[in-house]
């Protein structure tokens, strides 16, 4: 079981590592949802974290309808993870109906190559999860961070499972969305998903709660 860790600093990001993290989300502002972190955060971590390092390219809380300009602001953001040494870009974008923005999508995804893509929680808002997740397929997405479109993930354990029946072989369902001590290894069993994503936080702070994300990983060393 691969354990994806959202972080916001420096310091947790060390902290996930030695907690068994295999992969680091770096974002600034996760108490708000997540934005893309400044240039000097990133190189910081890239320089002393050696597990592969996806970089959010989110220009603003809030919704996932972007304007020229936010997009110009995520197409530079892009280029700078990709200088700075990043392993890949977490993103996404949806039209004023819902659905994926596909012409955008498909613009940010060639901008990124060749690090990995993932599509963010974003995906979970669309009208349809199916269709939406048959979309990043096409658009040639390495993985997407979902909750099958539950509040939490363990809430939406069944869709989840559906989407690694149905997409699991074309690209990774990472599940994402409360991921916490005593439901972790419930979500790997019984969705069949290989990845989970979490980053609690330390109340009133940005940053990373050690407790919570030891227990998890404790539990999922112990499941059989």
């Amino acid at each position: 079981m691969l354990i994806e860790v959202a972080v916001e600093n420096l310091e947790s990001a060390m902290a996930a590592v030695v907690c068994g993290a295999r992969r680091i989300e770096l974002c600034s502002e996760l108490g708000k949802g997540g934005v893309t972190p400044n240039g000097e955060l990133l190189r910081a971590v890239r320089a002393r974290v050696e597990v592969p390092l996806q970089v959010l390219i989110r220009p603003r809380v809030g919704g996932f309808v972007y304007g020229m300009d936010e997009v110009a602001t995520m197409v530079a953001d892009i280029r700078a993870a990709r200088r700075s040494g990043a392993d890949g870009v977490v993103l996404g974008a949806l039209t004023g109906t819902g659905e994926i923005d596909r012409e955008l999508t498909a613009r940010l995804v060639d901008e990124a190559r060749p690090l990995q893509v993932t599509f963010h929680r974003a995906v979970d808002q669309t009208p349809d999860l199916g269709a939406s997740v048959a979309t990043l397929v096409e658009l040639g997405f390495d993985r997407v961070l979902t909750s099958g479109g539950a509040e939490t993930a363990e809430s939406g354990i069944t869709a989840l499972a559906r989407l690694v029946r149905h997409f699991g072989v074309s690209l990774t369902i990472l599940a994402g969305g409360r991921v916490r001590p005593g439901n972790a290894r419930r979500i790997c069993r019984e969705s069949g998903v290989k990845e989970l994503h979490l980053g609690p936080l330390l109340p009133g702070t940005g940053n990373l709660d050690t407790a919570v994300l030891g227990a998890v990983m404790q539990e999922l060393a112990t499941a059989h």
